[in-house]
């Protein structure tokens, strides 16, 4: 919902924007000329190790750092016994979810297992590892809480209430109930997960006097320098972020964790530059990960299939530090008409680091419940569980009552059912067989809130009829260059190839946080505002110019198509961008912003949807699982790029086979450690697991939400699949399987 409606160009003629261009970063990434923040290198670069405890809730009574001190190459190390004392021993920039709690070396105190107590430097990266390992700590243990059955006994309210109230209801929810004629009571679990980006955290820190630089693998350049100037005490203007590539982040690089602060901290002490670089097992704790949910739900229904009721009460797990929100109950308020309902969260605090956003946070865990208990209804009820959702079907968000900005569900429903060939199945358990295989066929919802922040651009139209356009934002692998070139070249009247992207650095304008499915939607407007700025510029400057063809024409009638300044009544009167340009000697300078529509906002709500169909072949014996396809399609309003808009969609869609099938952090309830902090034990899909993905488009533009028509797209591919693998499971098996992830025992 963008107040930035500039129409300088015609969306009807849009010739680049949605096209399936390649990447334009993609040959930088192939020949390993794109740098990311571990490949920096300075002068006297030094290398940095952290140590990391071993006991889930203690007090250090003795750290015995004197032989690593002695090790060879060895130049610091960094404990609570000799760390510079913080503001507000560290907290100065705490304001969760955002700002977190860090271990910055501020106490003796442990509170989970993996938390970071020292950090050694040396000169080389082998030296530091070595060093590392000859750190011994002693500890006084504390009582530790590590087991969630018991935790959730005495669950608390969340402090923050922003991204997922506490309590919400509407209607009369013992009324609803009391009317229905059939009921579902169940709970549904999923368990704790980690992150695992192929790029793991990575920081290099540099002081130059009293100028702190930072190469930095962020999903948002901006939080991370306002997160190190308040948490060292500095002024925000003497941090500078740089991160131009980001190897992969989805969520756990949203936020600023522990080792960048330590990074800068060392630096500074040692008065060299420093690299900290995180081992694999460390992603398991100090940078957060999805926390595990129990999720009761309750549905209410006429035998009809109308919905009477519902209720969605979800407990997730958080540190004992800190706060964090799996806000599971979020589909509940917004998927289904219903006219009474009520949703809860709680938290259980466990001796764990804090958990944080992780690929569509809530969504993909709170449609998995709520798809399978929707199926679980349909099937109470025999009536198809398509036909459940669309007698079901909101024209209005249940819980406010607003619009919604656009919605093509419906479309998204008849188009996946029809391609995947769901009229062709029949509804009872075990009913489909292929020789020793057993057939499911299942269907999930797929939804996603949009969002978007503030943001800025800025436009240069350079002498040899190029331009350069900037923005402060992030590309972690999403297409954020390609995207934005397109909408640059499209706005401006250039060739893809005379556009230049730069992103990924604060000396920048100013962007939001690449998380929440919100770049597009917010850096895109502001590119376009800025660019058509910078046309509209152009134009000006081109109708004064005694020598140019245009000269004297009205703005309205000239254009700027492919790098030709041209008059739209006479086509002869034409000059080359270039030419024009040559004859100024100077580059043309223009800035754009956009910012969400407060007033819309409160009319409408925004949200993508999508539906999910998935095969499962069972065998029989082995209870192994196989997903030979999955065929989906998304209203996500209009795509800025087919090609990365398919990549983003089939990504989040093959992540939601991981969350079914495969993903689960194991923790240790005697330690408090994550016994499978690896890729070796800790369970992904490989190319092997992964059948034909079958997606498609609603392209259908969302001009209430954005001047663009674009809402984005990278988290809604998870959502929904998790819910339709399990209810094509239970249609195979007729095992009703309700927690994560999905395991040959459960079906055997």
């Amino acid at each position: 919902m963008n107040d930035n409606n500039d129409d300088s160009f015609n969306e009807g003629t849009y010739k680049i924007i949605g096209q399936p261009i390649d990447r334009t970063d993609g040959r930088l990434k192939v020949t390993g000329a794109a740098r990311y923040a571990a490949e920096f290198t300075l002068p006297r670069l030094c290398h940095a190790v952290l140590v990391q405890s071993t006991v889930p809730s203690a007090r250090i009574t003795r750290l015995d750092t004197r032989d690593a001190e002695r090790s060879p190459g060895v130049l610091l190390v960094l404990t609570h016994l000799n760390a510079p004392a913080l503001p507000q021993r560290g907290r100065a920039a705490v304001n969760p979810p955002a700002g977190r709690v860090m271990s910055l070396l501020q106490d003796d105190v442990v509170n989970y297992n993996g938390q970071p107590i020292a950090v050694v430097v040396a000169d080389t990266f082998e030296r530091a590892t070595a060093a590392a390992s000859r750190i011994q700590a002693m500890y006084t243990p504390q009582t530790s809480t590590l087991d969630f059955a018991s935790a959730k006994r005495a669950p608390h309210a969340p402090a923050t209430q922003g991204r997922a109230p506490s309590e919400t209801s509407w209607g009369d929810f013992a009324a609803g109930v009391a009317a229905g004629e059939v009921k579902i009571d169940a709970v549904y679990t999923t368990p704790m997960e980690h992150h695992n980006p192929m790029e793991p955290h990575a920081t290099v820190a540099s002081w130059d006097g009293d100028q702190l630089l930072l190469y930095d693998s962020t999903q948002y350049v901006s939080g991370v320098r306002s997160t190190v100037a308040k948490t060292l005490g500095i002024p925000l203007d003497k941090v500078r972020v740089v991160s131009p590539f980001v190897g992969g982040g989805f969520g756990c690089k949203g936020s600023t964790w522990s080792h960048v602060v330590l990074a800068a901290m060392a630096s500074r002490k040692l008065q060299r530059p420093v690299k900290l670089v995180l081992a694999r097992p460390q992603m398991f704790g100090p940078v957060g990960g999805r926390p595990q949910t129990e999720q009761h739900i309750v549905l209410a229904a006429r035998r009809d299939g109308t919905l009477t009721a519902m209720r969605h009460d979800v407990i997730s797990h958080t540190s004992q530090i800190e706060d964090f929100t799996e806000p599971s109950s979020a589909p509940t308020r917004m998927l289904y008409a219903c006219p009474n309902g009520a949703t809860s969260q709680r938290l259980a605090s466990l001796n764990v680091g804090t958990p944080t956003f992780q690929r569509a946070p809530g969504l993909s865990t709170g449609t998995f419940a709520l798809e399978v208990a929707m199926d679980e209804l349909a099937y109470a009820l025999a009536i198809d569980p398509l036909e459940l959702r669309l007698r079901n079907y909101a024209d209005a968000e249940p819980q406010s009552g607003k619009p919604f900005t656009s919605k093509y569900l419906r479309d998204c429903y008849r188009d996946a059912a029809t391609r995947f060939g769901w009229a062709r199945r029949n509804p009872a358990p075990r009913s489909m067989q292929s020789g020793r295989y057993l057939i499911g066929w299942g269907l999930g919802t797929a939804t996603f809130p949009a969002h978007s922040q503030p943001a800025a651009a800025l436009a240069t139209m350079l002498p040899d009829g190029s331009a350069l356009v900037q923005s402060g934002t992030q590309d972690l692998g999403t297409g954020a260059y390609t995207v934005m070139t397109q909408i640059a070249a499209e706005a401006l009247g250039l060739p893809l190839e005379k556009v230049r992207f730069e992103l990924g650095d604060t000396s920048l304008p100013p962007a939001p946080v690449s998380g929440g499915s919100m770049t597009s939607a917010s850096v895109g407007p502001a590119v376009l505002s800025a660019c058509n700025a910078l046309r509209q510029k152009v134009i000006m400057q081109a109708i004064r110019d005694e020598r140019s063809p245009v000269k004297g024409l009205t703005p309205a009638q000239v254009t700027i198509d492919n790098g030709v300044l041209m008059s739209t009544v006479d086509p002869q009167r034409r000059e080359e961008l270039a030419a024009f340009l040559g004859r100024r000697g100077s580059p043309l300078v223009a800035s754009g912003d956009a910012a969400p529509d407060a007033e819309e906002e409160k009319r409408y709500a925004a949200h993508s949807f999508g539906a999910v169909f998935a095969e499962v072949r069972i065998d029989q014996e082995l209870g192994e699982i196989r997903v030979p396809r999955i065929v989906a399609t998304y209203d996500v309003g209009r795509r800025l790029n087919a090609k990365t808009a398919m990549s983003q969609l089939r990504g989040g869609i093959v992540w939601g086979v991981s969350l079914a099938l495969f993903e689960h952090s194991v923790l240790d309830r005697q330690t408090g450690r994550i016994v499978n902090s690896n890729l070796a034990e800790y369970h992904v899909p490989v190319n092997a697991d992964i059948g034909r993905l079958e997606v498609a488009f609603i392209d259908e533009p969302d001009n209430r939400f954005t001047a663009l028509g674009a809402r984005g797209i990278g988290e809604i591919g998870i959502t929904g699949v998790g819910g339709a693998l399990c209810n094509a499971v239970y249609h195979a098996t007729g095992r009703r399987i309700r927690d994560l992830p999905i395991t040959l025992d459960q079906v055997v």
